[in-house]
């Protein structure tokens, strides 16, 4: 027992000191190659086993040909261990060569591109995580690059829509001041019609910039939809009798929902007054609701013929209008033959349906478009008000 017990002391003296002494160099080279720092532990590790084999075999009094046969062994094995250490660093730095190479790739064109030789489990996990990343940069810069766009477009169609209203409203201004109008109190009307438009356009201007910069405030209450959408269609009435076109909200059933009022009343406006643009004369512009689990979904349906399934995907960002919604269709009777329908897309100055999507999610709500028979119908999903029972509306 007292000869075991020295021989555990000497073992852990003899690896002590050389631990003493690899320790600092193990701590001097974390900050070099791995490779280089796995060789030094590796080091470590086989002159303690060998300076402790070395003092217990003194200690036991071996033959002079016995203790040659363990050193022989024990460096043959120190040999083969420090050869597999230098191996097994050579391929984590290799690996390691390879991400960094393939690192170079997270962000490009092309997308991130791992390496084609095997990798160790932690540096495989690195290269997913890298691959995520590269998705994730990718998906942002196709989002930048989209907004951008419709910057450029919102600001390009601003500038049409202030540029032919404040041409009118010059003309008229120097028709009156030069005493030239032949009828000055239409000049008078006409004047107060495009400034009020304008007034109209700053409005959207500033509600979607505070949309977007998220400082929109809500109001929360609970309101019935049949109000909601009864408020809407009596604004809507009398530019749906100036087209021709008939609104249709029957069978909307008091159902409850927590919004804001005003805003709400805002976006059910918008969709009708695009609707009632987009639909011929004696078209019907057709306003449901139906109610589903923990949501009340409101739809407006119109007669535009539909919009082109490549567009669908456009129809609420900031400044689309469709194909043609630049040049507004004539009012009945305002030209002969009543004018061409116009293609469906966001009236004025294409910030309605942006509007219309940023009120309803900053509601909690989703809205959505799709195309039906003779046109397409707008949804808008909101949240109903607390305790209510699932069952159909309207």
């Amino acid at each position: 027992m007292k000869d075991l017990l020295l021989i555990t002391l000497l073992a852990a003296l003899g690896a002590a000191v050389v631990g003493l002494f690899g320790w600092p160099a193990v701590r001097l080279l974390r900050r070099r190659s791995v490779a280089l720092s796995l060789f030094a532990v590796a080091v470590v590790t086989v002159l303690a086993m060998t300076v402790g084999t070395v003092a217990v075999a003194q200690a036991m009094f071996l033959s002079h040909h016995d203790l040659g046969v363990m050193i022989t062994v024990t460096c043959m094995a120190a040999l083969v261990s420090l050869a597999t250490a230098a191996v097994l660093g050579r391929q984590v730095v290799a690996g390691s060569r390879a991400l960094t190479l393939a690192a170079r790739t997270v962000g490009s064109a092309d997308g991130f591109t791992a390496p084609s030789r095997p990798l160790g489990a932690e540096l495989a996990e690195l290269s997913a995580e890298l691959a995520a990343t590269s998705a994730r940069l990718a998906r942002s810069r196709e989002r930048e690059q989209a907004l951008e766009s419709s910057r450029r477009e919102l600001i390009a169609w601003i500038s049409h829509d202030l540029r032919t209203p404040l041409a009118g409203l010059r003309a008229m201004a120097e028709a009156l001041e030069d005493g030239v109008a032949e009828d000055p109190a239409r000049y008078h009307a006409l004047i107060g019609t495009e400034v009020d438009r304008l007034t109209g356009m700053v409005d959207d201007l500033f509600e979607l910039s505070r949309i977007q910069a998220g400082a929109l405030s809500l109001t929360l209450a609970r309101v019935s939809v049949y109000d909601l959408v009864g408020d809407a269609i009596a604004a809507a009435d009398p530019l749906a009798r100036e087209r021709g076109v008939r609104l249709r909200g029957d069978g909307i059933a008091p159902a409850p929902v927590r919004v804001d009022g005003r805003e709400i009343t805002r976006v059910l406006g918008n969709l009708l007054v695009n609707a009632i643009r987009s639909t011929p004369a004696d078209g019907v512009v057709a306003v449901a609701a139906r109610q589903q689990a923990g949501e009340v979904v409101l739809s407006v349906t119109d007669g535009c013929g539909g919009i082109p399934e490549a567009d669908l995907a456009r129809v609420f960002e900031t400044g689309w209008r469709g194909g043609s919604a630049r040049t507004p269709r004539p009012v009945r009777g305002a030209a002969a033959g009543g004018g061409a329908v116009q293609h469906h897309g966001d009236t004025g100055a294409g910030l309605g349906l942006a509007i219309v999507r940023g009120i309803v999610e900053a509601h909690a709500g989703r809205a959505s478009v799709r195309n039906v028979s003779g046109g397409c119908c707008f949804e808008i999903a909101l949240p109903t008000a607390p305790g209510l029972t699932p069952e159909a509306v309207g």
